[in-house]
């Protein structure tokens, strides 16, 4: 492949080449199929074949051929499985950036298109870079909570993420010889113990990778693998606190902060308040009531009314899409298969329909599985940790079911409808 003369004066670091790359390669290759998982798992999470409610992807198709109904056991299954893709997604962004570098002359090569093969292998690299760009930066905006998108960002990301990985698969396939080989070709070991002053090109090869040209080193491999390193550990360091939670969520350094509202029993995190929801006191106020309805009946109770009825307690943690958590709360109210006998449908009560009096932003109401129903830790609560609600955190109502992302743990509720039937179409 000939390489005009630009782009040897361009790239021209002695690093560059067939091992460094499959160094990077091997890295992401462990952690992307784990990121692609994890991202599924949580897309499963919100039931969206409980259609129409929760059904964010309404054109997936046989992408959604795996979903499942999501557990309530074990409670904290959400909180893990999110921590660890946001938390991923994050850790591998140097060694991304890393790997793109190391293979930016490939993708400046001319001709860009020599033959119909090499012009498939060229889209196919356009759809794996793209799609890793679009899949990380989508990501890490929506953890900032930064929603900048041209649209929604759950059918975004899900059609993004099944382009990016059917690129990568392809891509593994393709390269996986070429890569095992250029690892074999030399030493890991012996590489980490190379300074800088005897770090050499590697042998010419037929990639394009390796400079025609090089230019002196300023830094060894073992530097360049040890910033990159260095980098995800630092980028765990000031992540994964969020998804931890409790005392640990101060080391978040890059998690949305000044969302703690006050002090005592309801200071704990939130993504969006009654300010940020449209919600507005009389909604919440004295005239508030609930409206629970099934099997052709309905029933309607004040605040009062469903203080007198009989209360439970749960303790179970809001976790976020975002990847933040919160410890467990201890969360007290009616249980949910309580307020679905009071329209008789306490014996087997079957899945719920949840409207906020929310006017503004997404899951404004959800659909819950008869599963999360039934499950005697799924309150309409109405206090948490000895106090009332506060407004921000969902007075004078909220949902809270064990396992279920924090959206839909539906705050300010004003009605439950059980059964199908009574969803709207």
């Amino acid at each position: 492949m000939k390489v005009p003369a630009q782009f040897i004066r361009s790239w021209r670091s002695p690093l560059r080449g067939p091992w460094l790359t499959s160094v990077f390669a091997v890295a992401l290759l462990a952690g992307i199929p784990l990121l692609f998982l994890t991202g599924l798992v949580s897309y499963t999470a919100y039931n969206p074949d409980l259609a129409p409610v929760n059904d964010m992807t309404p054109d997936k198709g046989v992408l959604g051929f795996y979903l499942f109904a999501w557990p309530t056991d074990p409670y904290w299954l959400y909180r893990v499985t999110q921590g660890v893709h946001v938390t991923l997604g994050v850790v591998l962004v140097p060694v991304l950036l890393a790997k793109l570098w190391s293979v930016v002359p490939k993708l400046f090569a001319r001709p860009p298109v020599r033959s119909l093969g090499h012009a498939l292998d060229r889209l196919s690299l356009l759809l794996l870079v793209g799609g890793a760009l679009f899949e990380f930066v989508t990501g890490i905006l929506n953890i900032q909570l930064n929603y900048i998108f041209p649209g929604s960002f759950y059918p975004l990301h899900f059609y993004g993420a099944w382009v990016f990985i059917g690129a990568f698969v392809a891509h593994v396939a393709l390269r996986l010889p070429r890569t095992v080989q250029a690892l074999r070709g030399r030493d890991f070991r012996a590489e980490l113990r190379t300074p800088r002053a005897r770090t050499v090109p590697e042998p010419p090869d037929t990639t394009g990778l390796v400079s025609r040209a090089p230019a002196p080193p300023t830094v060894s491999r073992r530097g360049a693998l040890g910033m990159v390193g260095l980098g995800s550990v630092a980028l765990f360091v000031v992540t994964a606190g969020q998804s931890i939670g409790g005392p640990v969520r101060g080391t978040a350094l890059l998690a949305p902060h000044g969302r703690t509202p006050g002090s005592g029993p309801n200071a704990f995190q939130i993504n969006k308040g009654v300010a940020a929801t449209g919600v507005r006191a009389r909604d919440i106020g004295p005239d508030w009531r609930l409206t629970v309805r099934g099997g052709g009946r309905e029933t309607v109770l004040t605040r009062e009314q469903l203080e007198r009825l009989p209360r439970h307690r749960a303790d179970l943690p809001i976790a976020c899409v975002e990847g933040w958590s919160t410890s467990d709360q201890r969360w007290e109210g009616v249980r949910l298969v309580d307020l679905a006998a009071l329209v008789g449908l306490g014996h087997a009560p079957p899945a719920v329909y949840v409207e906020s009096v929310q006017r503004r932003g997404s899951f404004r109401a959800v659909a819950l599985r008869d599963n999360q129903v039934r499950d005697p830790r799924s309150l309409l609560a109405l206090r948490v940790n000895g106090a009332v609600l506060s407004p921000d955190h969902g007075h004078p109502a909220r949902i809270i079911v064990p396992g279920a992302p924090g959206v839909m743990n539906t705050k300010w509720v004003r009605r439950l409808s059980f059964g199908e039937s009574s969803w709207p179409v």
